[in-house]
């Protein structure tokens, strides 16, 4: 969004739309997995594709800053939105990296010896993951588990971490995305009046108001 003018309410509304496709287009990304990690299926995608979405949402956000920055509220509303969803993007992709990192480490621990092999018992783990399987299924971990080189217990632990941590990306990305999109549409809801940046709160970008949330619950 470069321009020797000042950008309209428009043009900051689709970089706000862009930036928020981009961002669910993250957990959308492919990645071809061997069957030796088929456990890691669930995380890969978002781990590969991250980075590359970081990078041009921050080189957009640079190339903005080379330019004479907003004065307008608009401009200044949707500049904050923008910047705390980079950030917020950033932050939850570390999370996954360390996460994929434990996983992997967890997943390095050496297999049971034969005839000692850890039984998959129906029901649900500490955290309520379900852990009843059909036969079919039992019978798809057993041969996945075995192209891993682990055992069938010790693959559907690592297939269940990576499985939460694909669903703390997911709804990271989400609300990411759906916060801009709240935003752009802030913006061209009040084409016809000023909007307010320093009343309070409630109009606060969407974003900033999640984070504002998010760090008062970490208190």
């Amino acid at each position: 969004m470069t321009s020797d003018t000042t950008p309209n309410r428009s043009s900051l509304a689709g970089w706000l739309t862009e930036a928020a496709h981009t961002v669910a287009g993250t957990l959308t990304a492919e990645y071809s997995v061997p069957a030796s990690r088929s456990y890691l299926h669930p995380v890969l995608g978002p781990l590969a594709a991250g980075p590359r979405v970081v990078g041009e949402l921050n080189d957009r956000l640079e190339d903005l800053l080379d330019e004479p920055l907003p004065t307008t509220p608009a401009g200044l509303f949707a500049l904050a939105s923008y910047a705390s969803a980079l950030g917020w993007l950033t932050e939850s992709l570390a999370e996954l990296t360390a996460a994929v990192d434990a996983i992997c480490t967890r997943a390095g621990i050496p297999a049971l010896e034969p005839g000692t092999e850890a039984a998959l018992v129906p029901g649900e783990d500490d955290e309520g993951f379900d852990y009843s399987f059909s036969a079919r299924e039992l019978a798809a971990i057993r041969s996945a588990a075995e192209a891993a080189g682990m055992t069938p217990g010790a693959y559907v632990e690592v297939l269940a971490d990576s499985l939460r941590a694909a669903a703390v990306i997911t709804d990271a990305c989400m609300e990411i995305s759906s916060g801009l999109i709240e935003d752009a549409q802030y913006i061209l809801d009040e084409a016809t009046s000023d909007v307010r940046i320093s009343d309070g709160p409630g109009s606060l970008p969407t974003l900033v108001r999640s984070l504002l949330t998010r760090m008062e619950a970490a208190e």
